[in-house]
């Protein structure tokens, strides 16, 4: 009997000691001079050199416990790339779901291998591959398990599917990843597995699902020797051919119907050292990437738009400094926004009646290059030059043709550096931009000749990474001609004109400003099912980052807290759950209370694989600095928003996810609601389909219009408006094979806003809505239709002024169809068509019908596009 729960106790100690997460160690080898045929067998006799690494352990849904189907691998390596083998077996394997998709839009029944070839237990390379042998490949940076999926390395995959299972066989060249050569080295290594029909993930190294930190958990993979990094070499060059068809306009010179240009140009990426590497571009085109999405913008501020174009995209994190973690309105802050390089041009010439006009929509990149990587000795680096083509537009009156420049030659510059120290757990980094504008001529002196920023940061964590502790700094200086800093200082993000505010003034004489902002975070972020962080965050007055950064909204302090509660294992009905509360509070630095407010919400997973998620949001009453456009503060009183939504099983052909929210005052102020409708449908393994229609309504009754100036005094003239906002946003994938594949995005979109009720603000800061305006009587306010204008002679004062009508009909329709080929590595096709329609129809109504005709009927511009760029892999 002791004999044999001594037997029992050794088995359950190892069976624990399987599932625990000590650091694993694959012993990899050298297996010069025969390397493997990479076709997805496996059955090379040079595999047998290595043994199985196995034992997987489940990360989701029930972590800790042994998976569903065991996996295996093997590691080994030559001279030029390290080799993987992975054996996914399936008692079930007719059932493994094998789809295809593009690249990095990878689905189905996949594995992915991680190497931390830096061994900073910071940063990683991915490399994954689903059954059907489509790959994507991405990059972690900052212990995270958040992936950048535009990392486009050079590597070889192939899969095979059989009644055990199926086998994917990889080889990752040394000159893909990056480390420093030596005589004994040591990578992190992750091997992972999603079994798709169970949505079950399994690891080699076990890292429980709340821990804090991913990349510091991998096992490990040893036994290299002698590796000499390889340095990258790959020259890219391109050439297109557009043509564009476009309504004709009668005695217009630049609308003759069509248009034709044949451009190219050259992208490179060099291996500097085995730590750093050189990309560059010479005359880019972007002409494949998919447009943005309509939106209609009543605000002051400016919408944020996400970068799509391949350069700015790839390797983006490290050029990163972000002000706050989080989302929300200071969310996006950063001193890097890529989207002001090749930005439209910001000057618009001035026409005389008859006169035509020839805009650029984007200035031209004459070039631009960026350094990255990471040294053996932690320091992260990234360098970004760009230059920027002097931009003219062309005008035509009565035969005679001039140009005018829309945008100077101007130069961005970019410095960021980050050194990790004590393992990765304590971070020091600096970040400056530079922007330098050759202004010649006088129309553009509303613009920064310089414009330049620095920004310090620190990270630290404890307690295996499970505490930490982060605080950044930044400055900005701007320089330019009076006209530039007025300009800047009466900018929605800044309002110095505002009359209540006493700690800082216009000053119409300046030639530079100045600022500064910060960030303050401490909390804990993993280990345990409930993680919370606590911070404060400013911008000063002067702060302006909107150059080569983005700034949302400058003179604010607001200090937050958040909470979340998570169940990492199936629980109940959930598989998963998770809880969030969240507070925050801003002042403006002269101390007013400008917001205050709070949210809980959560989302789950049950154990049919539907989600569900709810969340409620007091915002309470405030003093906005941005709503009268450099008027008073104007109080707005608070009200209660929701938001719902649940989803389907996205293991099934047909999905559908739903979501929608509404907005309910204290008052009669305003009031909103949404709704959105997401429809997928796969009917096979490379064809996917994909509607999403969504309906937006928005009323208020105190929504700004114009500042006049009459009767001795400032007038903020208000109006209640009533938006209807419809779109429809369609895909279509067909992979033919995962190199060749054909995508369809498409987006009509209509919103109407008719505004009534005018008037104008009394008393902003009244605590009763009714008595911060006064409303125009039928006698005091007028409309003339031939002018599209309202005039205005008010009673009390004798007061006259007009303003233009303000209603809008927006009709939109951008698609886009794109044809990719990948012909060989690293080099591809692409066939384009693109098509917009833009107008406002000046309709009075609301109505989709006809809304969807007056769409169609607008007149289109086509733009029809063949790219093919070559890869010589030196």
């Amino acid at each position: 009997m002791k004999k044999f729960l001594f037997l029992a106790l050794m088995a359950l100690l190892g069976i624990m000691s399987m599932f625990s997460a000590e650091k694993r160690v694959y012993l990899s080898k050298h297996i010069n001079p025969h390397a493997p045929a990479i076709d997805g067998r496996g059955d090379d006799p040079c595999w047998d050199k290595v043994e199985w690494g196995g034992q997987f352990v489940q990360s989701e849904p029930r972590g800790g416990e042994a998976p569903s189907e065991p996996t295996e691998f093997k590691a080994m390596y030559d001279d030029k790339n390290v080799y993987v083998l992975v054996r996914c077996h399936d008692s079930q394997a007719g059932t493994i779901e094998r789809r295809l998709s593009r690249r990095d839009e990878i689905d189905g029944d996949y594995l992915a291998v991680y190497i931390d070839s830096y061994f900073d237990k910071r940063t990683a390379f991915g490399f994954k591959v689903n059954a059907a042998g489509v790959k994507a490949d991405v990059a972690l940076t900052g212990d995270s398990n958040s992936q950048d999926s535009t990392w486009d390395p050079l590597w070889t995959v192939e899969t095979a599917v059989d009644a055990g299972g199926w086998t994917a066989e990889m080889a990752i060249p040394f000159s893909q990843l990056r480390f420093a050569s030596g005589n004994e080295m040591t990578f992190g290594l992750q091997v992972r597995r999603l079994l798709f029909r169970k949505q079950e993930i399994s690891s080699w190294q076990h890292i429980p699902k709340d821990a804090a930190g991913f990349v510091s958990l991998f096992g490990v993979l040893d036994g290299l020797q002698n590796i000499r990094a390889q340095h990258q070499i790959e020259i890219i060059p391109y050439a297109v051919a557009k043509g564009q068809l476009s309504p004709e306009e009668a005695g217009n010179p630049f609308a003759s119907g069509s248009s034709s240009q044949l451009l190219g140009g050259l992208d490179g990426k060099i291996g500097l050292t085995s730590d750093l590497t050189l990309d560059f571009t010479i005359n880019p085109d972007f002409g494949q990437v998919e447009a943005d999405p309509s939106v209609v913008n009543l605000s002051a501020y400016e919408t944020f738009f996400e970068e799509k174009r391949p350069f700015f995209t790839e390797g983006r994190n490290i050029l990163n400094f972000r002000m706050m973690s989080g989302n929300g309105d200071f969310g996006s802050d950063n001193l890097f926004y890529s989207r002001r390089i090749g930005r439209a041009p910001q000057y618009d010439p001035e026409l005389q009646d008859g006169e035509f006009l020839d805009m650029p929509l984007n200035t031209a990149i004459l070039g631009a290059f960026k350094i990255t990587g990471k040294t053996r000795n932690g320091l992260s680096l990234g360098v970004l030059e760009s230059l920027t083509a002097r931009s003219r537009a062309a005008l035509s009156f009565n035969g005679q043709s001039r140009s005018e420049t829309v945008e100077p030659l101007t130069n961005y510059f970019m410095l960021r550096a980050q050194q990790d120290l004590n393992e990765g757990k304590t971070l020091i980094g600096a970040m400056m931009t530079a922007v330098n504008r050759d202004i010649q001529d006088p129309a553009l002196d509303f613009l920064h000749t310089s414009a330049y920023t620095a920004g310090v940061d620190f990270y630290h964590s404890w307690k295996n990474r499970s505490y930490f502790v982060s605080a950044k700094t930044v400055f900005s200086l701007v320089n330019g001609s009076k006209e530039a800093i007025l300009q800047t200082q009466e900018s929605a993000v800044h309002y110095y004109q505002r009359p209540d505010s006493d700690y800082f003034h216009l000053d119409p004489k300046r030639t530079s400003l100045g600022g500064y902002g910060g960030n303050f975070e401490i909390g804990k972020s993993g280990d345990s099912k409930l993680t919370y962080a606590a911070g404060v965050t400013w911008r000063s007055p002067g702060l302006e980052l909107n150059d080569m950064g983005y700034l949302h909204q400058a003179d604010v302090i607001m200090a937050w807290g958040w909470a979340g509660y998570q169940i990492t294992k199936p629980t109940w009905i959930f598989n998963q759950l998770n809880l969030n509360f969240n507070a925050w509070k801003g002042h403006n630095f002269g101390g007013t209370p400008i917001f205050v407010g709070g949210n809980t919400n959560f989302w789950g997973q049950f154990k049919n694989y539907w989600s569900f998620e709810y969340g409620f949001n007091r915002q309470g009453s405030g003093l906005s600095q941005g709503t009268l456009r450099g008027g008073p503060y104007l109080r707005s009183n608070g009200g209660w928003s929701q938001w719902i939504g649940f989803g389907s099983d996205t293991r099934k052909r047909l999905t559908i996810n739903w979501s929608g929210n509404n907005f309910i005052p204290d008052d009669q102020s305003r009031e909103s609601w949404g709704t959105n409708l997401t429809m997928a449908y796969r009917p096979s393994s490379g064809l996917s389909l994909s509607v999403a229609p969504g309906y937006e309504y928005y009323k208020n009754n105190l929504l700004y219009v114009d500042t006049v100036t009459a009767g001795g005094g400032d007038r903020y003239v208000m109006a209640s408006i009533a938006q209807n906002t419809f779109y429809v946003t369609l895909r279509l994938n067909y992979s033919i094979t995962p190199e060749l594949s054909i995508q369809f995005y498409g987006q009509p979109f209509i919103s109407n806003g008719r505004y009534n009720a005018f008037k104008r603000i009394t008393d902003p800061r009244a605590r009763l809505f009714q008595d911060r305006f006064r409303t125009y009587g039928s006698d005091e306010i007028s409309f003339d239709d031939g002018d599209n204008t309202y005039h205005v002679r008010e009673a009390a004062h004798g007061a006259a002024y007009s303003f233009a009508n303000p209603d809008f009909n927006v009709l939109e329709l951008r698609t886009n169809l794109v044809l990719r080929w990948e012909y060989r590595p690293g080099a591809a096709l692409f066939v384009v068509w693109s098509q917009g329609r833009a107008n406002d129809t000046g309709r009075n109504d609301f109505e989709l019908s006809s809304g969807f005709r007056d769409l169609m009927r607008l007149p289109a511009t086509h733009v029809f596009l063949v790219k093919f760029t070559y890869n010589f892999n030196l």
